[in-house]
């Protein structure tokens, strides 16, 4: 029996090595781009068209308006996306801030929405306020914050006053206020007495 052995590991080595190299085993599939596992993941669970939802203070008193010409739902990450949304942020007796994009994707909480694309912020003037009017674009908004901010280029124009900055923040609830993250330059006229 020992003058077999050897033999024997011998064949059975031998085997391992054939039917390793005849294995059919087809190759893997190329790698799919992210975009493409995404959206082949997507699927819709319901829509609505002419969205429009107010949401209240406490007070009973509208502190936000969304609207959107259509919602779409997935169900793969709870996710709502949105097509040309308009986000009104109340600003007590003072004029609203109007938020407009061509597009936007909410998080499932609803505490975070991506505009995306060209983005316009309004606000009307009152006799506190002067008109503003802010252009950027991929605007990230945190509405029960009342917060919204960029890293993209930013106009603002007021009257005959202009400023352009790089990046944003926002804060839109009274006292509203706006910061420039850099690479900024404007115009200002004094208002004269």
């Amino acid at each position: 029996m020992r003058r077999y052995r050897p033999w024997l590991a011998g064949l059975l080595v031998a085997a391992a090595a054939l039917s390793w190299w005849l294995r059919d085993v087809p190759p893997p599939p190329p790698p799919a781009s992210p975009a493409m596992e995404r959206q082949g993941a997507r699927e819709i669970d319901y829509y609505i068209t002419g969205l429009d939802v107010t949401r209240m203070t406490q007070a009973g008193i509208p502190a936000h308006r969304l609207r959107a010409a259509r919602a779409q739902h997935f169900t793969d990450d709870d996710t709502t996306q949105l097509t040309a949304p308009r986000l009104t942020v109340y600003q007590g007796q003072a004029p609203p801030w109007e938020v407009d994009a061509e597009g936007a994707l909410v998080s499932a909480d609803g505490d975070l929405i991506l505009l995306s694309g060209a983005v316009l912020i309004e606000r009307a003037g009152d006799a506190d306020n002067r008109p503003m009017r802010i252009v950027t674009r991929e605007l990230r908004v945190q509405p029960r914050q009342d917060y919204a901010e960029t890293d993209e280029k930013v106009r603002v124009e007021s009257d005959t006053d202009w400023l352009d900055a790089s990046g944003m923040q926002a804060w839109l609830r009274p006292p509203s206020r706006l910061k420039f993250l850099s690479r900024v330059r404007g115009y200002y006229v004094p208002p004269s007495n």
